[in-house]
């Protein structure tokens, strides 16, 4: 019964029920459900208790419209619907009762409307379009808390981006409770769908065919509901059919995020700088996902000099994944000292949660509560939301390699690699 989180809310929500007392609200209620395109079959007998009873094991719809003619405490009745109601809904309530302060305490509770019985047909449609218009309207996420976009890009193709981008999307929608929007840029092999257990749908190959259509109401369509908090938009495109586009289309979906979501996530293939690297002007923090190896050091710090040069407004975080309990390819210190900055948040490697977290289609993040795995991953939220808050913005971006900068000047790779030949020969003899 609070403000709708973003248009069209709940993916899977009827839009319209309602629970009435007598049959002429009855039959009323259903003509112009009709008349609206609603069923009028989900116009219900029974009233506010009902309503309680329904709506205790089934979905919320987006509009409740509940008689509370029969309601000998209704404060006490409203109080009950809001713990069986979703965040979202928007209630009309109706009654017999002609008294302002139960009007105002009715209103100051929640709901959206209260109608004096017997009410006409059109009173009852510009109830229900005002509380479709209230329904419909972007929720208002404040001055003091701005729409973030986080870029999430693995160093090498394994080291788990997608599972940090999935768990960081999932912990600021779930724990931090923020409307949070996740991008799978990766058209032909995307997996945030498929970690989440979700049909990824046609949305973001439709986005990037027709450009022209994305809109507010073409992204309420399009996205598929992880739930109340979350919302994906991924493909699945044949891997026979090339995504020809200049970009534009993830430009425009990022610009309608912006007004529909508090978070974005963006799960942003390493190959998508080179050729889109205009997605990067807006995000404000950028998560480096590596694994503590000579390949991922190499490429770690040949992004971030990239980076520092065509996203300097971003803050830049790297995380090490997948990190084994064992000595690492290179220690950490080691892997700091080549790419000359702190590894932020350090994820170890633990198979159990990891095979779980796919049998269950869950994210890692949500898989691992409770165990060192979902503690860093936490970790790694707070961090990338603190270099938000951070006031420091001559710590924005920095990045490790300076612009023409030797690679072997920063890491010593001839040494790395004699120090591998003789751990082999040690191991051969």
């Amino acid at each position: 019964m609070n403000a709708p989180w973003k248009p069209g809310g709940a993916g899977q929500r009827d839009p319209f029920h309602a629970f009435v007392c007598d049959d002429h609200s009855f039959d009323l209620l259903r003509a112009v459900a009709a008349e609206m395109g609603w069923a009028p079959e989900k116009v219900n007998k029974g009233g506010m208790r009902n309503a309680v009873q329904s709506l205790s094991i089934t979905a919320s719809p987006q509009i409740l419209f509940v008689d509370m003619s029969e309601s000998g405490d209704p404060l006490n009745d409203i109080n009950s619907l809001a713990e069986v109601c979703e965040p979202g809904t928007v209630v009309i309530a109706a009654g017999q009762v002609n008294d302002v302060r139960l009007y105002r305490d009715l209103v100051a509770s929640g709901i959206q409307d209260y109608l004096l019985k017997p009410f006409g047909a059109d009173q009852l449609r510009d109830a229900l379009a005002q509380a479709q218009a209230v329904f419909m309207a972007p929720r208002d996420a404040g001055p003091e808390r701005p729409h973030c976009t986080m870029a999430v890009i693995g160093t090498r193709g394994g080291v788990g981006a997608s599972s940090i981008a999935t768990s960081l999307a999932w912990l600021l929608s779930d724990k931090k409770k923020r409307p949070t929007a996740l991008l799978d840029l990766d058209v032909h092999f995307g997996t945030n769908a498929l970690a989440m257990d979700l049909e990824p749908g046609r949305g973001l190959t439709d986005a990037i065919e027709n450009p022209s259509r994305i809109d507010g109401l073409f992204i309420e369509r399009a996205m598929v509901r992880a739930s109340d908090t979350l919302a994906i938009l991924s493909a699945e495109a044949p891997i026979s059919q090339p995504m020809l586009t200049d970009g534009g289309a993830f430009y425009q979906l990022l610009e309608e995020f912006r007004l529909a979501f508090e978070c974005s996530v963006i799960d942003l293939p390493r190959h998508m700088l080179i050729q889109h690297p205009h997605l990067m002007a807006d995000v404000n923090v950028t998560l480096v996902v590596t694994e503590l190896t000579l390949a991922g050091a190499r490429d770690t710090i040949r992004i971030l000099s990239w980076l520092k040069s065509n996203a300097p407004q971003t803050r830049v975080q790297v995380i090490a994944n997948r990190v084994h309990p064992g000595a690492p390819e290179i220690s950490r210190k080691d892997f700091e000292q080549s790419i000359e900055r702190k590894v932020d948040v350090l994820i170890p490697f633990d198979l159990k949660i990891a095979s779980q977290a796919a049998k269950l289609g869950k994210t890692l993040a949500e898989t691992a509560k409770g165990s060192k795995v979902g503690a860093a991953c936490v970790a790694m939220m707070n961090e990338a939301l603190g270099a938000i808050d951070a006031d420091d913005a001559g710590a924005t971006g920095k990045s490790s390699a300076k612009k023409g900068d030797s690679l072997l000047g920063k890491i010593d790779f001839k040494a790395m690699l004699s120090s591998r030949r003789k751990d082999k020969a040690a191991v051969e003899d």
